[in-house]
Formats: C-alpha cells, sequence, structure tokens
C-alpha cells in the first residue's frame, strides 16, 4: 500500500520544500520508489528537483507536459518524470494557479457534494498511478487553500513542519486544527499525525529549546519527531545548484556527508513511524 504524506505548515518559509524533498531524496536512496507531488505553483520542489536533476546529469530536465496539462487530459502519469534512480516528480507550473477555476468549472454548484467532488478529483486521477509507488510525497503552499485541501483528501499521515519561532508554532498548531476539521468533515478522508518536525533557525539557541518545549506541550512529547533538523548552510546551496552528492556531482564535501546523514536519519523515523519496514 502507498503512504502518502504531506509536509505542511499555515506559516510560510519554513523549510517544508526543503524537508520534503530531501526526504524524497533519501527514501529513494533507501530502495523506496517515491513520487514528489507539487501540489504549489510557485513550484519550489520542481524547481528543486530540475536543478538536482541538472546538477547529477550535466543537461536540463526536459518537462513535455505541466501537471495541469496532465489534469485536462486526467492522465497523470503522463507529466512524470524521473529525477534519478526511484524518484519521481509530478511537477507544478505557474499554470497550476488554475487549477481552481478549473475545477469550479468542471463540477458546477448545482451537482450535488460540489465541494467534496472539487477536492477528491486529483485523488481519483492519482489513483491510477499510485500503487505504482512507496511514497508519495506532497508538497503544498502555506495557505487555506483547494491546494491544501486536495492533498489532505488524498493523504495517510501529516508531517507538520516547525521552525523554530513563535509564528511557526502558531502556523503548526493551526493547521492541525484545521486537519483535525477536515478529518470529521469527510467520511472518505483517513490520515494521521506522523509528527512534528523540529527544525532549528539557530544550534543551541535558548528561544528554539522554548519553541520545541512549547510544541511538546502542544502535540504531545511522543509526537514530536526525535530528529531534529539543525540549521546547515549547505541547504541554501542546493536551494539554488541542485542536491550534491558523492557519486553523482564533483561538488561533494563532508558537508554534503553531513547533510545526507541526517536525512537518512530522518528518512529512517519516518518509516518507523508510518509503520514501514527499513529496507537497510
Amino acid at each position: 500500500m502507498v503512504n502518502k504524506i504531506v509536509f505542511a505548515n499555515f506559516k510560510g518559509g519554513v523549510g517544508k520544500t526543503t524537508n520534503s524533498v530531501m526526504t524524497s531524496y533519501e527514501l529513494a536512496k533507501k530502495g523506496y520508489k517515491v513520487l514528489v507531488c507539487d501540489l504549489d505553483p510557485q513550484a519550489n520542489s520542481t524547481q528543486l528537483l530540475s536543478r538536482t536533476y541538472a546538477l547529477q546529469n550535466d543537461k536540463e530536465l526536459l518537462l513535455s507536459k505541466t501537471m495541469m496539462v496532465a489534469i485536462q487530459e486526467k492522465n497523470l502519469d503522463s507529466a512524470v518524470v524521473e529525477i534519478m534512480d526511484n524518484l519521481y516528480l509530478l511537477p507544478s507550473h505557474k499554470d497550476f494557479v488554475d487549477y481552481p477555476d478549473f475545477l469550479e468549472l468542471t463540477f458546477l454548484p448545482n451537482e450535488p457534494n460540489y465541494k467534496e467532488k472539487r477536492i477528491a478529483y486529483f485523488d481519483y486521477l492519482l489513483s491510477d498511478i499510485e500503487d505504482d509507488y512507496d511514497f508519495i510525497i506532497f508538497d503544498v503552499p502555506p495557505t487555506l487553500s483547494v491546494f491544501t485541501d486536495t492533498a489532505l483528501y488524498s493523504i495517510n499521515n501529516i508531517v507538520i513542519v516547525l521552525q523554530t519561532q513563535q509564528r511557526s508554532l502558531d502556523g503548526a498548531e493551526a493547521f492541525w486544527e484545521y486537519a483535525q476539521e477536515f478529518y470529521h468533515k469527510y467520511e472518505n478522508v483517513n490520515f494521521g499525525i506522523a509528527g512534528i518536525l523540529p527544525v532549528l533557525l539557530k544550534n543551541d539557541s535558548n528561544i528554539d529549546n522554548q519553541i520545541i518545549n512549547d510544541a511538546a506541550e502542544s502535540f504531545g512529547e511522543k509526537n514530536l519527531f526525535k530528529t531534529i533538523i539543525r540549521h546547515m548552510e549547505r541547504l541554501k546551496r542546493y536551494d539554488r545548484l541542485g542536491i550534491s552528492e558523492k557519486g553523482y556531482t564533483e561538488l561533494n564535501d563532508f558537508h554534503d556527508t553531513k547533510v545526507h546523514s541526517l536525512y537518512s536519519e530522518l528518512a529512517s523515523e519516518i518509516l518507523n513511524r508510518v509503520g514501514v519496514e527499513n529496507n537497510e
């Protein structure tokens, strides 16, 4: 059975894209077949993985069509591209901003349950290909939107990304409250919380520790990941140039080794939390 996970927070700039892509990357390295589904019109996951492909293959990633076109053609598989062994991308583009309008024209207000049909439509299309993958990782905007609702309708688990600042904690709490309301609103949804992922603004900062303690009190100690993503400058280079690693590029150094080791640990903890046996 495929595991579908969304990385989320209602606060922007907390590292949702970085952590969803890096987790996907490490799961793929562990032998799991992973599809990154970029449900954000800003297409940040698509950009990061496109740069990763270009860096590792010394050529640009060619996208024959966007996800929006594939949706209109009712064939998501036609837009999927391979980034590396076991890692695939369903790419977003600026045209994906038209998706809410497409749904409004497809499911009119005079239809029974038209609101649910709109947010369920992507899951309906995804069902044709989801069994080809072990994991589908969703990246969504930090907003109340049809994009977020679409992911929530599809997923099995939520990873709430918590950057150690008060606004991020507020956004995490607001997202979880919304997700609970969403869960009880629709009979066909069935997801749990995989955990709260702490992402440090600064290493060994008092405010970081205070936010993590507040999160433990708010969500419960057991729901906090034991793996903590510490501040690492190398991740900024990945955003600009793509993910580098020994065996793929000449840019690899001990900073890359440190980053990949940390995210491999995170991927292993996610496997444990969602009840999947580790291939390693």
